[in-house]
């Protein structure tokens, strides 16, 4: 049974960080890509930021230079780590797995989700 178990959303200022972690278990291809991506009220969900199994990273540009998505190894354990965020930045954050191949940052290539975390920036 996959899992994927996001957490570290919550309230923050424009302009501030925060920092997010998935926790995948029950997974055991390593080798498969994990993505944040991201959907607010009345829209569609889009990929943020992408992790291949061999650090190779891809970012949408509304997030270039803002968010660097990162693996801890030894906690088995990915993490977006988010910077001078705006307003436009709030939505639920989810992770997903289980890539199916084309776009790293289109939804419908992924067949594994969390329950996600809400960002809020004001």
């Amino acid at each position: 049974h996959v899992q994927l178990v996001e957490s570290g959303g919550g309230s923050v200022q424009a302009g501030g960080s925060l920092r997010l972690s998935c926790a995948p278990s029950g997974y055991t291809d390593s080798t498969n890509i994990i993505t944040w991506f991201r959907q607010a009220p009345g829209k569609e969900r889009e990929g943020v930021a992408a992790r291949d199994f061999d650090g190779r990273t891809t970012y949408a540009n509304s997030v270039k230079g803002r968010f660097t998505i990162s693996k801890d190894n030894a906690k088995n354990t990915l993490y977006l780590q988010m910077s001078s965020l705006k307003p436009e930045d709030a939505a639920m954050y989810y992770c997903a797995t289980g890539w199916y191949g084309g776009s790293r940052l289109q939804a419908s290539n992924f067949r594994y989700w969390g329950q996600g975390t809400q960002v809020t920036v004001s």
